[in-house]
């Protein structure tokens, strides 16, 4: 199985010169861990849920939603991002997705074919294989 079949095309992404903002509203409206970061058509870094959480959980910040609300407006996207993140190419095997998952310590991978952001992807994309393969057979 081939990393093209289980990936998701549509990526979603953030610039890196939005604020942290634009990234949390994605997390929260689409229920999505993970953004790859682009300066125009180019893939630059990956930013999380938990990048997002760490840049704004102190306990000043959990006191104050002014000084929270003034991060989120102000931070933007690559001050917290993964710069060169892993990717793979859609023609790879998807056990070598899983490797480099694993070896990276990740919970997806930008999937980059000629130097073009092609699709994303994740951990559940590889569970979700797997539960299909031992189903078949099952």
């Amino acid at each position: 199985m081939k990393v093209f079949e289980r990936m998701t095309a549509d990526v979603v992404t953030v610039s890196f010169s939005e604020p942290m903002r634009q990234a949390w509203e994605l997390v929260e409206k689409k229920k999505l861990r993970r953004f790859p970061v682009m300066d125009g058509d180019r893939l630059i870094g990956i930013v999380t849920d938990r990048d997002l959480r760490d840049a704004t959980a102190s306990s000043v910040v959990l006191m104050e939603k002014q000084y929270h609300d003034f991060l989120l407006d102000t931070v933007m996207v690559d001050s917290i991002m993964t710069p060169e993140p892993g990717t793979i190419s859609p023609g790879a095997d998807i056990r070598d997705a899983a490797r480099l998952i694993l070896e990276l310590k990740v919970g997806g991978l930008p999937v980059v074919e000629g130097g073009k952001l092609v699709g994303i992807i994740t951990e559940t994309d590889l569970i979700e294989a797997l539960v299909e393969l031992l189903d078949a057979a099952s």
